[in-house]
């Protein structure tokens, strides 16, 4: 049979080596329900379907990206739903790049101590009186001027805030909105509502406001206006 025919079926090894993946990862993908596995014949082997190659490749590009397996099949779910559309979808693609720009900040934030630490390091003596063991023996906290390790035992106030949005479709894109809101910074919780059509967020008013939350929405291509 030609490879390429439309109606070509694969065994495990031959599905594994067409999607560049291990036979253990096509099991464990069926596992976690993000393939199909196919019924196992009388005799011989458990035949996949072509497309079953191009879900792999879709699964595996969806995790080097970020995605959870859990945010990966809701991701296919919505492919497979002719009553999807690309807002959908590019929502979560928003949500996701709000959650690895967040990590970024944070492990830039990350460099910088460190690299302050070592820099006050005298690198020999007791290690009683290591800057680096004293620091991280202390609560650390951030400020404009610079990281430094200081005590600390006070908790940010928090507030409460809520959005009205408009362009939500289903019930996904009200896990989207959460997902966008709890990848920005300062963010404690985050609840969104399709039904209601709002989003409720409890925050640290000290390191973002409201009005830049409901811009974080935005740039999802949702409507918002903040209402208190």
């Amino acid at each position: 049979m030609n490879p390429a025919a439309p109606n070509r079926r694969f065994t495990i090894g031959e599905l594994a080596r067409a999607a560049g993946v291990g036979v253990e990862t096509v099991r464990f993908y069926e596992r976690r329900g993000l393939i199909e596995r196919p019924a196992r014949p009388a005799s011989g082997f458990r035949a996949y379907p072509r497309e079953t190659v191009s879900r792999l490749a879709f699964v595996r590009e969806a995790q080097a990206l970020g995605f959870t397996l859990r945010e990966v099949r809701d991701l296919l779910a919505l492919n497979a739903n002719p009553a999807s559309d690309c807002a959908a979808v590019r929502g979560r693609a928003a949500a996701k790049l709000g959650q690895v720009e967040a990590r970024m900040a944070r492990f830039a934030r990350m460099r910088e101590t460190l690299r302050a630490l070592l820099a006050r390091c005298p690198g020999r003596g007791e290690l009683e009186k290591c800057s680096i063991v004293a620091a991280l023996s202390s609560p650390v906290r951030e400020s404009r001027g610079g990281c430094h390790a200081i005590r600390s035992t006070r908790r940010p106030v928090m507030k409460t805030g809520e959005l009205t949005i408009r362009g939500m479709h289903c019930d996904g894109c009200a896990k989207t909105i959460e997902a966008l809101l709890s990848a920005e910074p300062g963010v404690k919780v985050a609840t969104a509502s399709y039904a209601g059509g709002i989003a409720r967020v409890v925050f640290d008013p000290s390191k973002i406001d409201l009005a830049a939350l409901a811009k974080a929405v935005e740039r999802a291509g949702y409507q918002v206006r903040a209402s208190r």
